[in-house]
């Protein structure tokens, strides 16, 4: 049996208002008092009202639509960064399309295509940012944000502040006793990658220590693991890139008969779901993607509505202590 699709005259009959205040509401507008809009909202939410959006982008000239580019899904921080710009977007009525690039995508093509399916902005990912720089990608007719980028006056930029988190990471260890900390760091050209080797060695110079060549992985626990694999025999203590590759480093010094801590201090960056279930617990830089994908969503939908672009916004991450270090 068919459904019978909800209208704003039920949504206005179940909250006592008119039409016009349901529409209005729907669309957004200033022109309703709190609480009268607090009572139309959750007669929308009991009745299942969901509003008509090719209507109101005739209305309005808007689609609720945005966009989301990112160089790939497969990485945790990117995966992370997608449900939660998802999440906040469905929060905030807004529906979600998502381009990946690859290694080889162009980046100027993944914004054409955004602006053929008529999306009111974008929101553009970590590595992804990186085409940003380099390409000059045409970007006209579409406000963007950007998330993990160095400032850059052409866009509304949000990040983490990833170098202060690997400093506090590295003074924790330094603090412990170590005589120094080595790193295994990310992949070349990814921006945060870069701030976390900054932060560290900016650490270890603060404390009159020279930083040694760092190890460079790809993000992935098995580059972790075959690099832990060729860190000195003297090595107490390791900061890494992220978690998925302090992961496969926990693997690799555990197989050498190397304790950790006890031999070998460990920690990690972004405080994956799984990251208290390692063994041992990892300590790690936390970083907070939900609050990064409400921010980034909330800055366009600001852009969106009329709000000044000019915005570099870097958000404070937190160390984690557990049993790794």
């Amino acid at each position: 049996m068919q459904t019978k699709r909800v209208s704003m005259a039920m949504v206005a009959a179940r909250a006592g208002v008119s039409g016009q205040t349901v529409s209005r509401v729907a669309n957004d507008s200033p022109k309703v008092d709190p609480e009268t809009r607090a009572r139309v909202e959750q007669a929308m939410a009991e009745l299942g009202y969901r509003p008509n959006r090719a209507a109101r982008a005739l209305r309005t000239g808007r689609t609720q639509t945005i966009g989301l580019v990112a160089q790939t899904l497969a990485t945790v921080g990117n995966s992370r960064m997608l449900q939660a710009v998802a999440d906040a977007a469905s929060a905030r009525g807004y529906a979600l399309t998502a381009v990946t690039l690859g290694a080889e995508g162009d980046i100027a093509e993944a914004f054409e295509r955004l602006r053929e399916q008529g999306v009111d902005g974008a929101i553009v990912l970590n590595e992804a940012t990186a085409r940003l720089e380099r390409e000059d990608a045409p970007t006209a007719g579409l406000r963007v944000v950007v998330v993990d980028s160095p400032p850059d006056t052409r866009f509304t930029v949000i990040a983490t502040d990833h170098a202060e988190g690997a400093r506090a990471a590295v003074r924790h260890l330094l603090a412990q006793g170590h005589r120094t900390v080595h790193h295994l760091a990310g992949p070349e050209g990814s921006y945060a990658a870069a701030e976390r080797e900054r932060g560290w060695r900016e650490a270890l110079a603060e404390a009159g220590i020279a930083a040694s060549v760092p190890l460079r992985g790809d993000w992935t626990a098995a580059s972790g693991e075959r690099l832990a694999a060729d860190l000195p025999a003297e090595a107490t203590a390791v900061f890494v890139a992220n978690d998925q590759m302090a992961l496969g480093a926990l693997r690799a010094l555990a197989a050498s008969g190397r304790r950790i801590p006890e031999d070998v201090a460990v920690i990690g960056f972004d405080d994956v779901t799984d990251a208290a279930q390692y063994r041992p617990a990892l300590t790690t830089v936390r970083q907070d993607f939900d609050v990064l994908g409400e921010r980034a969503l909330a800055l366009l939908i600001g852009m969106i509505e009329g709000a000044e672009a000019s915005v570099d916004e870097r958000l404070a991450p937190e160390l984690v202590l557990r049993e790794s270090a």
